[in-house]
């Protein structure tokens, strides 16, 4: 059925039957289909061209970090960006990158050019591309303070430049979560500092996140968006529902914003404690929980 998209493109960037577990921070999901690696844009056109003409269905992530696959894999195509498309270009106060750099490399490189901005990405596990997507955040810091534009290639294949007003980012959204345009580089305008103060603050980040989040399990962060009026860990340890396990995961007894993989976890385990959390939300407190982390893949 692929085999035109094998015989198209460099078979070192084509995985057959990958599992999907070995390319999410959560370490779960089955196998795609097809998975690519593309190492420059050129790639991903080829990539898009195939599927339009044989209608294939896609999907893009970058390092997996925000992502929920299910048991049953992923039918299509799937592209990585997270494993190449990581040039970064500084001009002064401007900052380009490619998707597929991560966000805390990002931002230690802003630092070592004593540029600010970016501290708050100090620690967050995933792509450039797809903290734009999301808008990702945290102590006070978002990227659409310091996005400019962002550059993108449409599953047309039509390339097209968004600039900050166009792009539609509001709390840990943006336009690009429900679109067919994929996100291929962005740039930034960061602000002149102290090179030593950025890192200090960086470390202080890094600390907190240490101290405070369940990092030595696989996760995919922050599992749903906190609502008008409440912190999302707080709520859950009120519901009674921290340190509740079932089958590999486990409402993380550290930070329960969390869902941590104890070890060999199902997407179905994880989704039904999503689904407990939030019932048990929206009848103690009429909150409806809005997840964070995105669920793909074969039902």
């Amino acid at each position: 059925m692929y085999s035109g998209l094998v015989n198209l493109i460099s078979p070192e960037i084509i995985k057959v039957n990958e599992p999907m577990k070995d390319h999410t921070t959560f370490k779960i999901g089955g196998p795609v289909d097809v998975l690519v690696l593309p190492r420059n844009i050129d790639e991903i056109k080829l990539v898009l061209a195939c599927c339009r003409e044989n209608k294939f269905p896609l999907l893009v992530f970058g390092q997996g970090s925000n992502i929920l696959v299910r048991d049953k894999g992923i039918r299509g195509i799937a592209i990585k960006l997270g494993n190449n498309l990581k040039d970064i270009r500084i001009d002064g106060e401007e900052i380009y990158a490619q998707a597929g750099v991560r966000l805390s490399e990002l931002a230690r490189k802003a630092a070592a050019y004593s540029l600010s901005g970016l501290e708050f990405a100090e620690g967050i596990p995933g792509s450039l591309g797809g903290a734009v997507v999301m808008n990702a955040g945290a102590y006070d810091g978002e990227m659409m303070n310091v996005v400019l534009e962002v550059e993108t290639i449409k599953q047309s294949g039509e390339s097209r430049i968004f600039p900050r007003d166009d792009i539609g980012f509001n709390y840990r959204t943006s336009k690009f979560q429900h679109s067919d345009f994929i996100i291929v580089g962005a740039k930034m305008r960061l602000t002149q500092g102290d090179s030593e103060e950025i890192k200090a603050k960086m470390r202080e980040y890094a600390h907190n996140r240490k101290e405070k989040q369940p990092l030595e399990y696989p996760s995919a962060g922050s599992v749903f968006k906190r609502p008008p009026g409440f912190y999302v860990g707080p709520m859950v340890e009120q519901l009674g529902l921290k340190g509740l396990r079932i089958g590999g995961a486990e409402v993380s007894t550290k930070h329960a914003g969390f869902i941590i993989n104890r070890g060999n976890a199902k997407a179905d385990d994880v989704l039904e404690l999503i689904n407990r959390i939030q019932k048990a939300a929206q009848e103690k407190f009429a909150v409806n929980l809005q997840p964070e982390i995105r669920v793909v893949g074969e039902k």
